[in-house]
């Protein structure tokens, strides 16, 4: 895989899977594919190099079955972990936060960047619970994903308006893994509403 600075993620959605493809910035030269079976008790993806899955560059899967706060393992083609992310399902409650981890180094918090667009699709959310009579649209808000760790930037996931979902990822710490920051952003995508 590339160790490029920045990379476009578009997500096609399917009846059964959600279908990723990572770009270079201009959306050209694919650099990764991903399939998500939908509603799978045990959420699990693989990242390929392109479409047609010749060689595995790694994936997450959760170490629980249908759990909020789950642990997914990042692995390489081997089997040998590169890093974990999690969902911090308390800090969520107001702004979605995730951590992700890599060998020893300390977790890298990420957190929604904007907290007026987190209590909006909150509150969003929420009227389509209480009101499910009431067809309520996709929420139409963007949001955009900040890691850090120390202090230090280290990931940022940025969500485009469109029709489809489109992510412009930009890697700020050289040393994170691209697969590790590749799995995570789809798993911000995939994962963000559980």
């Amino acid at each position: 895989m590339e160790h490029l600075n920045e990379y476009l993620m578009t997500q096609k959605i399917t009846p059964l899977v959600n279908r990723y493809t990572v770009t270079t910035p201009d959306g050209g030269e694919v650099l990764a594919f991903a399939e998500q079976k939908r509603l799978a008790l045990k959420e699990e993806l693989t990242l390929w190099s392109g479409e047609d899955r010749t060689r595995r560059l790694g994936g997450f899967k959760a170490r629980q079955v249908i759990d909020f706060g789950a642990t997914y393992d990042v692995t390489r083609p081997d089997g040998a972990t590169i890093g974990t992310f999690r969902k911090d399902v308390k800090a969520s409650l107001i702004r979605s936060t995730w951590h992700l981890t890599q060998g020893d180094e300390a977790a890298a918090v990420g957190k929604e960047r904007r907290l007026g667009v987190a209590l909006a699709r909150r509150g969003w959310e929420l009227l389509d619970f209480v009101v499910p009579v009431i067809p309520v649209p996709p929420v139409p808000f963007v949001y955009h994903f900040d890691f850090v760790r120390e202090g230090k930037p280290v990931l940022s996931v940025e969500r485009k308006w469109g029709i489809r979902d489109r992510y412009v990822i930009r890697v700020q710490d050289p040393s994170l893994d691209r697969v590790l920051a590749l799995c995570m952003a789809v798993g911000l995508d995939a994962l963000q509403s559980r």
